[in-house]
């Protein structure tokens, strides 16, 4: 059994030498909003994904478009022998999630001097980026 999760270990390393993954954390925005914008991105082509974000009207895609070019050049920095895969569109958002992160809470005045709460919410965003493997013909 040892060397059986020695090898499954070995492998996710070797795995995670070529992916390249970026994270941005407690972003001041819901985490719904985030979600919206990150569905529109999964699984496109990285240049594709810029464009959509670049030209969308939402808050959100301003700083998921800065994550994306983060992860595009920690994808670069691990595969310098691969830079024409880039050029070629073959890498794409393998995975996009976006989690909750802190609630700030905050207090308002309400009416016959009650107190309403306010949710500030934030989430964290993580990207990782991959290659498409060629189809082979048979």
């Amino acid at each position: 059994m040892g060397k059986r999760k020695r090898l499954m270990a070995e492998s996710l390393k070797e795995a995670k030498k070529v992916t390249a993954i970026a994270k941005l954390n407690d972003v001041p925005t819901s985490p719904r909003k985030m979600r919206l914008v990150a569905d529109t991105i999964r699984g496109k082509e990285v240049n594709h994904a810029l464009d959509l974000l670049k030209f969308s009207k939402r808050e959100a895609s301003i700083r998921l478009e800065k994550l994306l070019r983060s992860a595009i050049a920690n994808w670069e920095a691990k595969n310098q022998d691969q830079a024409k895969e880039l050029d070629n569109g073959n890498v794409y958002v393998k995975t996009i999630m976006v989690d909750e992160g802190r609630t700030l809470k905050r207090i308002r005045p309400c009416p016959q001097g009650r107190a309403g709460r306010i949710r500030k919410r934030s989430n964290h965003v993580t990207v990782i980026l991959d290659v498409k493997q060629p189809v082979e013909n048979k």
